[in-house]
């Protein structure tokens, strides 16, 4: 299979391969071509499985550019999922100029007011701050055509319900409604009952329990010596890339600060930290810059990582879905990875109903032994000294052609788009293709120039007015 095969445009498949996308998934060879027929449908997959790209490829190429308004809808149960979902569609859509904006809490409100009044194609928010901007009249749902419920299992678990039919209801009947879920609870299935018309139902066997590219297993545990035993099984495994899972943000602070007194490269990620700081630590560790991250399950969505290789449970999950999304961090695209549990004496009521959840039994596993920690020292300790790896940035190859420039002008200059992309296709050389997505703010403009021509055009606009304007441009820092 290729992507060549769905009849995608050119600009959809040149970003495809830029990103790296060499051919479907399984999810991505059921869904798309449901999704370009425009039916229904749930899809039963577990985290890793290219799901985003599966609903976000015909998202892409469905979506009319000329509209102004927004086309799509796709509602994710955390910020951090949200940002990268929106990053995902911006660079599947990027040489179709495709604008997607993220709305969530903690983010400026009139930010994301101003963004919704520009052209928007895709809309990717939390349903708290979605259903705030629909309800203040900030948010235009009257061309909205496909709907995304992604993660709708956490958005139960995590309250968002409720809201999340609020928000169907206030939508156009006639559109195209997507829900994916590593579960399938009573709850979600009653919702696709009431909104949704006859779902073709996809589901995809790969799930947690494929032992082949995670490899489960367990400690008993006490409360007291888990950071003794965290240590020795870190030396022994010597992961690459470790995900730490932890129960409270004080516990994440406790295990962060005890590991980074010995040396680890490591940072933390929980509820209680800026939102700023999360996306920083977020970004740090996709690029490889620190080896171990201690969080909350907060980071059990939104990390898009293909090579963590160990999660560790440090807090066993009092809830069985937690399990499975833990466990999901490693594994993904086809590699293997480890899902270690350190379950306490106490907590073999919650281990029985993750292994009765996921259909079968965690072996146990014994303590690493004194040897077997003295013989693993030097390899951990010539790792631990050394720079990680660098992991290559997928959006990297996609956007390396395109240069973001920076104009100090904007709508409070009566400034349209149209003006900027009459200017700058006057440049010898230059045409409408060259140039991809325009971003007017009240006081500044972003324009991305395309296929290598930025520096042409960062030139040439340092002499060249806008609408009778001249406006100082520089190449944008963001």
């Amino acid at each position: 299979m290729s992507f060549s095969n769905y009849q995608l445009s050119e600009d959809i498949l040149r970003a495809l391969d830029g990103l790296g996308y060499a051919e479907p998934t399984e999810v991505q060879q059921q869904v798309i071509p449901i999704a370009f027929k425009k039916q229904d449908l749930t899809v039963k997959s577990r985290t890793g499985s290219g799901k985003t790209a599966a609903f976000g490829i015909p998202i892409c190429e469905l979506v009319n550019w000329d509209e102004n308004k927004p086309q799509a809808l796709i509602l994710t149960p955390t910020r951090e999922l949200a940002d990268q979902v929106k990053e995902d569609i911006t660079n599947i859509g990027r040489f179709k100029r495709i604008k997607a904006a993220a709305i969530y809490g903690k983010h400026p409100f009139n930010y994301q007011k101003e963004e919704l009044k520009q052209k928007c194609h895709v809309v990717v928010g939390t349903p708290g701050r979605v259903f705030d901007h629909i309800e203040r009249g900030t948010f235009t749902l009257d061309k909205i055509e496909y709907l995304v419920l992604d993660e709708a299992d956490e958005m139960l678990s995590m309250g968002f319900i409720d809201q999340v039919e609020s928000i169907i209801e206030r939508l156009p009947s006639q559109r195209t409604t997507m829900l994916f879920s590593a579960t399938l609870s009573d709850r979600i299935e009653q919702l696709c009952a009431k909104f949704m018309k006859k779902p073709a139902q996809i589901e995809i066997e790969s799930d947690v329990s494929v032992t082949n590219q995670i490899n489960h297993s367990m400690l008993i545990v006490n409360e007291q010596r888990k950071f003794s035993v965290l240590r020795d099984l870190t030396v022994v495994e010597n992961p690459d890339s470790c995900i730490i899972f932890c129960r409270t943000k004080d516990q994440v602070d406790v295990v962060n600060e005890q590991l980074e007194k010995l040396g680890y490269t490591t940072d933390k990620l929980h509820g209680g930290m800026m939102q700023e700081d999360r996306f920083a630590v977020m970004d740090d560790f996709k690029r490889g810059e620190f080896r171990y991250l201690v969080a909350t399950d907060v980071a059990a969505r939104g990390i898009d990582i293909d090579s963590i290789t160990h999660v560790v449970n440090y807090d066993f999950p009092l809830e069985k879905e937690s399990y499975v999304h833990r466990a999901g961090r490693t594994g993904r695209a086809g590699k293997s990875g480890q899902a270690i549990s350190f379950v306490t004496p106490h907590e073999d009521k919650f281990l029985e109903v993750v292994e009765k959840y996921i259909g079968f039994n965690i072996p146990h596993r014994t303590t690493p032994t004194k040897k077997a920690v003295e013989e693993a020292m030097d390899a951990f300790t010539k790792k631990i000294e050394s720079l990680p790896n660098r992991k290559k940035n997928k959006n990297a190859t996609v956007n390396k052609d395109i240069m973001k420039l920076y104009f100090n002008g904007g709508k409070k200059k009566k400034l349209r788009a149209f003006d900027f992309v009459g200017t700058i296709t006057s440049i010898p050389g230059i045409t409408a293709e060259d140039i991809g997505i325009i971003k007017i703010q009240d006081t500044v403009t972003y324009i991305d120039i395309l296929n290598g021509k930025g520096k042409l055009v960062l030139n040439e606009m340092k002499t060249k007015t806008v609408k009778g304007k001249q406006l100082k441009v520089h190449k944008a820092n963001k």
